[in-house]
């Protein structure tokens, strides 16, 4: 570190390189914060999964904490300040949470919900689905669930602003980064894909193509009208909302060229497309890109995770290896850091690997960190709900000074430097934050003070028996 601040304060390097330097080194250090809790008011005592008694309250007390008691099935949180973080349960209830009130990120810190919204049947009846902040402004945020709605809230005062029916059980949503269109593009158990219009309030487009399901959805971030999406049925079409025919791309595992070199690209422009084209050979349940569009990222139950280049749709072919673990019948929630934080083509992926958090090299493929829980899963005594192995049902990046396409390019908000939040089908939202260099220096010397008092002790011991036995008169006969 010193050796940097002295290249940057000669300009050997410049303010930019040294940003990355720092943050790349951020991203790589991430690691859990069990001094960081969220009490949603239902405290109850908590069993182990591996055991059949009661959790001590003295040696686990943030097992007695749930933020939703049947379990966290999706988060969000607003990429403008890195303040405000939305939850939702397995029970239908909702809680909003305000991540600065945490004065001192040095010190534990148990969080506590500013409003709830409590399940009814004026609001969602059945389990969260999936949450996300209007694009503009974190006033506002929208929430999809099992009971075949999507709604629009009042983040200030956790009050109903819209409700659409949508016919069927709602998987996922998203909205555009960018456009100013506010459509909403839902993924359903119905085979077409639904857009909703915030503006006039109605179901104003399907687009049909697909055979089945719809699990993910996710609008580019540089042009306003492009769209994909993932189904059961192993395909990801790009859609161009504009056009009457809408599809104007599939993305098939088995194109390494790209649309200039496998001939599917006309002199004329047009491109023909692969009836039989196929991402991944099961369902697709997770997209996204990166913020500045360049690639697209797919995720299946084949296990597998693929890369594409968003402009040719070529799939880039990087490896993420046989850890990659993905079987739930639900949209999965992965990202990419913002552009920025590191040196180009060195992009991460971070993917919920069901009881864990990889943080894998987007291009190569390979694993830089795994964070993982340090407790097995809990489960209530009263009967309720026992989770299968803790599985991560959603995370979020902590970010701020996000706007357009980007994510948030500072880490943390104004308390913290950089996190990741995680829900638990245990009830719980945990924390993982990344160590700073002061925090391995403070181990260090920790670690040195002990070892130097157990020196102490041994050397005490020795000099209380040498002075017995040369405090005796010894006679040899």
């Amino acid at each position: 570190m010193n050796q940097l601040l002295f290249e940057r304060s000669t300009g050997s390097i410049g303010p930019n390189v040294f940003a990355r330097l720092q943050t790349t080194q951020l991203l790589n250090s991430f690691g859990p914060a069990p001094e960081f809790r969220f009490d949603g008011g239902e405290k109850k005592h908590a069993v182990r999964d591996d055991r059949n008694s009661p959790v001590a309250p003295d040696r686990d007390t943030a097992s007695t904490l749930w933020a939703h008691e049947a379990g966290v099935n999706a988060l969000a949180l607003e990429r403008f300040d890195g303040k405000i973080l939305i939850s939702g349960g397995l029970d239908a209830s909702l809680n909003i949470w305000d991540l600065e009130q945490c004065g001192n990120p040095s010190k534990a810190h148990t969080f506590t919900p500013v409003a709830t919204v409590p399940r009814s049947d004026k609001t969602h009846k059945f389990g969260i689905t999936h949450l996300s902040f209007y694009p503009f402004d974190s006033a506002a945020f929208l929430s999809t669930s099992y009971d075949h709605t999507l709604k629009v809230w009042a983040t200030e005062r956790a009050s109903l602003s819209a409700s659409f029916s949508l016919g069927s059980k709602v998987y996922t949503h998203a909205v555009s980064p960018i456009a100013s269109h506010l459509l909403v593009a839902c993924g359903t158990q119905h085979p077409a894909v639904r857009l909703v219009d915030l503006r006039s309030g109605s179901n104003v487009q399907s687009l049909a193509g697909h055979a089945g399901a719809i699990l993910a959805t996710s609008w580019s971030p540089r042009h306003e009208h492009v769209l994909a999406t993932g189904s059961v049925d192993g395909t990801v079409r790009i859609w161009d909302i504009r056009r009457a025919g809408g599809v104007i791309g599939m993305l098939d595992q088995e194109d390494s060229l790209g649309l200039y070199h496998n001939g599917l690209l006309d002199p004329s422009g047009k491109v023909r497309i692969r009836a039989s084209a196929k991402a991944h050979s099961a369902p697709v349940n997770g997209l996204t890109w990166t913020d500045d569009g360049a690639y697209i990222v797919s995720a299946g139950h084949d296990r597998r995770i693929r890369v594409w280049d968003a402009a040719s749709g070529k799939n880039t072919l990087a490896s993420f290896g046989p850890s990659i673990r993905n079987s739930q019948l639900a949209s999965v929630t992965m990202f990419t850091s913002p552009v920025g934080l590191t040196h180009p083509g060195k992009e991460l992926l971070f993917w919920p690997n069901e009881t864990e958090i990889l943080i894998l090299d987007l291009h190569e493929g390979h694993v830089v960190t795994k964070l993982r829980l340090p407790i097995a899963g809990v489960r209530s005594t009263d009967g309720a709900q026992r989770t299968n192995k803790n599985r991560i049902a959603s995370i979020v990046w902590r970010g701020s000074g996000g706007g357009g396409s980007s994510s948030g390019v500072a880490m943390g908000g104004s308390n913290m430097a950089g996190a990741i939040f995680s829900a638990h089908l245990d009830g719980q939202i945990r924390a993982w934050i990344p160590r700073l260099e002061g925090d391995d220096n403070e181990d260090e010397d920790d670690s040195l003070d002990e070892a130097n008092e157990e020196k102490a002790k041994k050397r005490k011991a020795l000099d209380d028996v040498f002075k017995g036995l040369m405090g005796k008169k010894i006679t040899f006969t």
